[in-house]
């Protein structure tokens, strides 16, 4: 073969090797949503970036009856998703971001990857603590983060605060999840917002003095809980609401933290619309059907979490739970002393 022919074989070979790239970085994002090759914002389409995988699927084809927008989703972690619409820049084909935790929706919004919404629906739906003061991000969902224990090795009168689990009648008796989980570290960062870095830190050394078991998934601290390997935990709400649909006789129950003091650590699942989103108005559309009371409804209920719209009732397992008293703390503050509380985390540590 000569020179000039193996050039040519060479061109066509790295030719074909850069459209392959242009293609699965333009036509598939991953194991993400097919992105067509032309705008089709008129055939009616949202693609969603999401955490919350429990339930979407129904609530998802739900909103896509109701407006004839179809909805392509892609699941991970709050942090991976964020990396990835950061990575893709103004080509992501990302139009909604959903994530399980304030502190990653501050984030994102401090990162310049969400846009400023204006909606009454939505300012008239979210309560102010659970939205961004921007309009950047809107919480969806909430899910109460707070103290679960066996009623044969523990009486409710025993209980308190999330403090006080660190007092040394918990020794060798409770179930956490690991300082790398964003729920602990958002916990935390609640608690240096409540008392300062310092009373946090002690409060933190004190759960590590107890040597906790450390586990990282909800649902198997609870199970846990159950087997008698731990007596008291701290948890998310709807965990619980899921093992009891299961099996009505699950042997756990729900203490709410700190009612005499700032109230119960509530989180959310929530999103916004991205900097980039190729179908603005869609992903706008989709985050307002989510806030109305059928989309709360169904969101919420898909999952057993509380809905942050308060016309909305809680599905009736976790109504049965009761009534609580919540930290008013705007849920922005999780992202903002996020990199303080894994600070503090790791030099009290806890791991």
């Amino acid at each position: 073969m000569s020179k000039t022919s193996k050039f040519i074989t060479m061109a066509f070979v790295i030719l074909a090797f850069a459209l392959g790239i242009f293609a699965s970085t333009f036509l598939r994002t991953g194991n993400g949503p097919q992105v067509p090759a032309e705008p089709e914002e008129a055939k009616g389409i949202v693609n969603i970036y999401t955490a919350r995988h429990y339930g979407v699927e129904q609530v998802f084809e739900a909103f896509t009856e109701e407006t004839g927008i179809a909805v392509r989703f892609t699941t991970g972690s709050d942090a991976i998703l964020r990396e990835r619409i950061k990575a893709e820049g103004k080509f992501t084909p990302a139009d909604v971001y959903l994530a399980v935790d304030a502190g990653n929706l501050w984030l994102a919004a401090e990162e310049g990857l969400l846009s400023a919404v204006e909606s009454a629906v939505l300012t008239g739906n979210i309560p102010e603590n659970m939205r961004d003061p921007k309009n950047q991000w809107f919480g969806l969902t909430k899910r109460v983060r707070t103290i679960l224990y066996h009623p044969d090795r523990v009486s409710p009168e025993e209980l308190s605060t999330y403090e006080a689990l660190a007092d040394a009648q918990w020794l060798g008796r409770l179930a956490m999840r690991p300082a790398t989980h964003a729920y602990t570290q958002s916990l935390v960062a609640s608690m240096i917002a409540a008392h300062g870095e310092a009373r946090a830190k002690e409060v933190v050394q004190g759960w590590v003095a107890n040597k906790p078991t450390l586990i990282d998934s909800d649902t198997r601290i609870l199970e846990t809980l159950a087997a008698g390997g731990a007596d008291v935990a701290i948890a998310n709400h709807y965990y619980l609401g899921r093992l009891l649909e299961a099996n009505p006789a699950f042997p756990v129950r729900v203490f709410w933290a700190n009612q005499d003091e700032r109230g119960a650590h509530v989180n959310i699942s929530g999103g916004g619309v991205t900097t980039h989103s190729p179908n603005r108005e869609n992903a706008i559309r989709l985050l307002e059907w989510l806030a109305s009371p059928q989309g709360q409804k169904l969101f919420a209920d898909s999952n057993h979490e509380f809905p942050t719209n308060p016309a909305v009732l809680p599905h009736p397992i976790i109504a049965e739970f009761g009534s609580f008293v919540a930290d008013p703390i705007n849920m922005g503050e999780f992202g903002r002393l996020q990199a303080d509380a894994i600070k503090l985390l790791d030099e009290a540590g806890y791991r």
